[in-house]
């Protein structure tokens, strides 16, 4: 559908329908990159983004590339009609073609954004693949659990039933759970109270308490703690790096970084260090003052400073980012070589005690038969 041709008076509600419409980064970056081109070509904006609407397939973001180049029509900035849509152009994104609408450096902004969109893409695919080997993992090891309990551990106990025999404890224990799970009525009372628990759980995590938990137990898990950090860093220093290379203030990258580390600890250290830059202090002085300054590595912080010193902010930004990027894939490498042992160990103990619990009727299955 096309927005502006239903109706020139468009209601809040759709307004805010379209506001709250995501993309995928891909399509995000093939935005950018040919814009990008088309801009240092020589091609009108307003044209650019109207050929790239009708060469993207039709779909959310093909609505609001078109949304987009009706509000620059209509006298708009750019920067003021990607702010419509702050779920697919960020507070970074914005911040950036605003500063490149005042320095006339457009096709250049746009390219460095491509790269950070890309890179960023790059760096939560590395994380979430990290992640999917334990679940993968679990679900294995709940499918291999589900069918031991529920298509062999029954056969054992109708012939122990039906000669009267009595199970070993471990196997008894078993089958109570296997008999319980298959209870309709006690599985929907269960699956009832681990629903609420599931909901308020939910709910508890979007409050200031319960986001500050669940960060601070990412903070300090033995196996993930690194990677959690180095993911923040590798983001904020990326952050730092291109928007203060691209002319944008420390003060609005800071900004942008407290909204992108999806992170309580975090966002207090740069919402004090914010403060403290306000205040008159350089940036590294504010991070050593700030709270939770033991989240970034003092040697960080003295390059920081010596970047400060040269007047090279941005430079020593973005060498640090490629620091935390390596550190990053170390960490996530260490994580996985370091989850599967314990995986293996956790669904061993599994499987195996059913497998013992299974075994130990079939050392007496003869006597059993024979009875």
């Amino acid at each position: 559908m096309h927005f502006r041709d239903r109706s020139e008076n468009i209601d809040k509600s759709e307004y805010d329908e379209m506001a709250s419409l995501k993309v995928k980064s891909s399509d995000l970056i093939l935005f950018t990159t040919q814009l990008s081109i088309m801009l240092d070509s020589g091609v009108v904006l307003t044209d650019a983004i109207e050929v790239i609407a009708e060469q993207s397939k039709p779909g959310n973001f093909r609505d609001i590339i078109e949304d987009i180049a009706e509000s620059i029509k209509a006298g708009e900035s750019f920067s003021n009609a990607l702010g419509k849509y702050p779920k697919v152009f960020n507070s970074m994104f914005i911040s950036m073609v605003k500063a490149s609408e005042a320095s006339g450096q457009m096709p250049e902004m746009l390219t460095i954004l491509s790269g950070y969109i890309n890179d960023d893409d790059e760096t939560k695919k590395k994380i979430k693949g990290a992640m999917i080997y334990p679940v993968v993992m679990m679900a294995s090891s709940i499918a291999a659990t589900g069918s031991l309990m529920f298509f062999v551990l029954p056969r054992f106990t109708k012939i122990y039933e039906a000669k009267g025999a009595t199970l070993p404890k471990l196997t008894a224990m078993l089958v109570s759970i296997s008999q319980f799970l298959g209870d309709r009525t006690a599985m929907g009372i269960t699956l009832t109270i681990l629903t609420a628990i599931f909901v308020g759980f939910y709910f508890w995590r979007q409050t200031a308490n319960g986001r500050m938990v669940l960060d601070w137990i990412k903070l300090h898990i033995p196996i993930f703690r690194t990677m959690f950090i180095d993911a923040v860093l590798t983001r904020n220093m990326r952050i730092m790096a291109t928007m203060v290379n691209t002319g944008v203030s420390i003060l609005d990258a800071i900004e942008v970084m407290k909204t992108s580390c999806d992170n309580y600890y975090f966002d207090k250290l740069w919402s004090e260090a914010d403060h403290k830059i306000r205040d008159g202090y350089q940036l590294s002085e504010s991070i050593v003052l700030a709270p939770y300054s033991n989240l970034v590595a003092p040697g960080i912080i003295q390059m920081l400073k010596a970047g400060e010193k040269s007047g090279k902010l941005g430079d020593v930004a973005a060498k640090i980012s490629i620091f935390y990027e390596k550190k990053l894939a170390a960490s996530i490498k260490t994580a996985t070589a370091m989850i599967e042992p314990i995986m293996i160990i956790v669904m061993g103990s599994v499987i195996g005690t059913i497998a013992i619990a299974l075994l130990l009727p079939v050392f007496k299955i003869s006597s059993v038969m024979r009875g």
